[in-house]
């Protein structure tokens, strides 16, 4: 039996259960509690530079055991649904070498090419340069499908926020003239459904937990979930009472995520 009703829980990472390599404050109670009322977890993080392994790894170093198919990326989601609806066409990417060994390692073709460009997926970059942006100006203007892995403006990080994928897809949209076909990570429906392929729960008897209001809450609410958003990433209390989304919960940290259990 599991507690008020839920069967398993979508979670998270940066910013619910670490921020940059630092295990924040109730992750590690919170993840307890999921365990012990029997509520099955699944990790889903917007970072499109990382595979399942890497959260296995990096969550193993704080004593926290997740195998690779309790996680999703947006990384891995985006490679996911471009092999199955893209397979064979040739990838310009505007993005970090991470991400294009995992659309390679699906199988995918990604072009240095911008005039042999069949599909364009957008991204953070954080060796972004002009002749790169260039050319994905060149590989949009043939019309071709436009995917942005996830909308993430910001990334929290141990230094503070950076840039993410939202603010180079910002870029691209406005040079182009045209926006995104999809987004593929949180909050989007391609997300929702990746998620609840590895869940044996109804939407209805899911919880989604995360610390943003545009993606976590957004994926749980369009997804008939029900949502808790935490205070230790880059939502406040006023930006939950501001915001266009609203949680069903508000809570201080994962920690309180018994308070909805028992």
């Amino acid at each position: 039996m599991t507690g008020d009703g839920y069967q398993a829980a979508i979670l998270d990472v940066d910013g619910t259960i670490v921020r940059g390599n630092a295990l924040l404050p109730g992750a590690v109670d919170g993840l307890a509690t999921l365990e012990e009322v029997g509520v099955s977890r699944l990790l889903f993080s917007n970072n499109p530079t990382r595979g399942a392994a890497h959260y296995g790894e990096k969550l193993a170093a704080h004593g926290i055991d997740v195998a690779p198919e309790d996680v999703l990326t947006s990384a891995t989601v985006t490679a996911a649904y471009l092999a199955e609806n893209h397979a064979g066409e040739r990838i310009y990417l505007v993005g970090e070498d991470r991400l294009r060994r995992i659309l390679e390692d699906a199988g995918l073709s990604v072009t240095t090419e911008p005039t042999a460009a069949e599909v364009v997926v957008g991204s953070i970059d954080r060796d972004l340069e002009f002749d790169t942006l260039s050319d994905a100006l060149t590989a949009l203007e043939r019309e071709v499908p436009f995917y942005g892995t996830d909308p993430d403006v910001t990334i929290p990080t141990d230094d503070g926020s950076i840039p993410g994928s939202g603010a180079i897809l910002a870029a691209m949209e406005a040079m182009g003239g045209r926006q995104v076909d999809a987004i593929l990570g949180k909050p989007s429906a391609v997300a929702a459904a990746a998620a609840m392929a590895r869940l044996e729960a109804p939407p209805s008897e899911t919880l989604v937990v995360g610390d943003r209001l545009d993606t976590d809450i957004l994926l749980g609410a369009d997804a008939g979930m029900d949502t808790a958003v935490v205070l230790t990433g880059v939502t406040t209390r006023a930006t939950v009472e501001d915001g266009d989304v609203t949680p069903d919960y508000v809570l201080e940290s994962l920690g309180d995520v018994g308070d909805l259990l028992s």
